[in-house]
């Protein structure tokens, strides 16, 4: 499957990229009372994939009623209220006098239209069990194998810049987990996104960034999804959006859009869903550009660019991708940006290495040392 390492691996790469990247570190990601990292899923990677043409989408049920829908400012500071309707938006001047200046300093959007709105998530138990089927069977065909994707890594940051990443898709039942691991000269960094799979997609219930800089001590920082609320890894707790998505785990939620037919690649298609990043929520967006053939190891293969429709802020990175219909629409290429003179480009490096189907559902199968 296409790893979900597509925007983690994004996201890596441009913050391994970004000058501050120590800075950040050592401005308090890490908190004293963080757990460790959870243990890694054990999983052989026994087949090579093969080009095939793309299977038809599977038939998507019908979602449910989607929630309301608020400003990312009233998401983020809790600013709505407790029942079904929200409360109707204030003026511009209100709200601006009204709400924390915390709540102004969200990343506005590029151009001069309002930023999507963040659909609020279910706010009790109840509500959350009626969002999806209770007796919604394991997680099907549309549910690519466990895979593992190698990329070769090159760029510029004040000079060229070399190295490697990779990264694994992980299930077993209805739980899961994305690994990127990526390595820029003294820099090397690991994410780990950790969940369950649902009828509506990926749910992630944890997300760790761990950072290693020679000479320096190792940083991690953890964001935790707790139903109706995200702790972010300064420790802040906000106001969750419905659907929302982790650096990791949004590329996987967006392959599995594809696979079901619930998204259609199409040139000006436009995709959203939330994003929970260490220190902020997003209402993100990519744009479908249109189709590019790219020289792979694998031969010439057709693949569909994807473009965020915003540019990166404060530090926040973003990244184009290119999906492959004929891998499973997982990420062959990942061009991440920092500005015009830093980025990082990740092209796949091999074959995608898939489990056999009996591996990716049974938890007595375990890795090869």
């Amino acid at each position: 499957m296409r790893p979900p390492g597509l925007l983690v691996l994004a996201v890596l790469g441009l913050h391994l990229l970004a000058g501050h990247e120590v800075q950040r570190m050592q401005d308090g990601w890490r908190r004293d009372d963080t757990p460790p990292m959870p243990p890694r899923m054990a999983m052989e990677f026994t087949q090579a994939m093969t080009l095939s043409a793309p299977r038809p989408a599977a038939r998507a049920p019908a979602p449910p009623p989607a929630p309301p829908a608020v400003s990312p400012a009233a998401v983020a500071h809790g600013n709505v209220p407790a029942g079904d309707t929200p409360a109707p938006a204030a003026s511009a001047p209100d709200r601006a006098a009204s709400e924390p200046a915390a709540a102004r300093t969200l990343p506005a959007p590029t151009d001069a239209t309002t930023e999507p709105a963040l659909p609020v998530a279910p706010q009790s138990a109840a509500s959350a069990a009626s969002a999806a089927a209770p007796d919604e069977p394991g997680p099907g065909p549309e549910w690519p194998l466990s895979t593992r994707l190698s990329y070769q890594l090159t760029g510029h940051y004040r000079g060229p810049v070399s190295g490697q990443a990779q990264v694994e898709w992980m299930r077993k039942g209805k739980d899961y987990q994305v690994s990127l691991d990526v390595s820029v000269g003294p820099v090397s960094r690991r994410m780990l996104s950790q969940g369950t799979l649902t009828p509506q997609g990926i749910a992630p219930q944890r997300y760790d960034e761990e950072t290693r800089v020679l000479l320096l001590d190792t940083r991690r920082s953890t964001v935790f999804f707790l139903g109706a609320e995200v702790q972010l890894a300064t420790g802040v707790r906000e106001r969750a959006a419905f659907g929302g998505q982790d650096a990791a785990s949004q590329f996987v939620q967006l392959t599995w859009l594809f696979l079901t037919g619930r998204e259609v690649l199409e040139p000006g298609r436009l995709v959203q869903f939330p994003l929970v990043l260490p220190r902020r929520q997003y209402a993100w967006q990519y744009e479908v550009l249109g189709e590019e053939l790219l020289q792979t190891p694998m031969g010439p293969l057709a693949t569909w660019h994807l473009k965020p429709t915003r540019v990166a802020v404060s530090g926040d990175l973003s990244a184009d991708v290119w999906l492959a219909p004929a891998l499973q629409y997982l990420p062959v290429r990942l061009l991440i940006r920092q500005d015009a003179d830093t980025f990082i480009d990740l092209n796949l490096q091999a074959a995608p290495l898939q489990a056999a189907p009996e591996s990716s559902d049974n938890p007595s199968r375990r890795s090869r040392p």
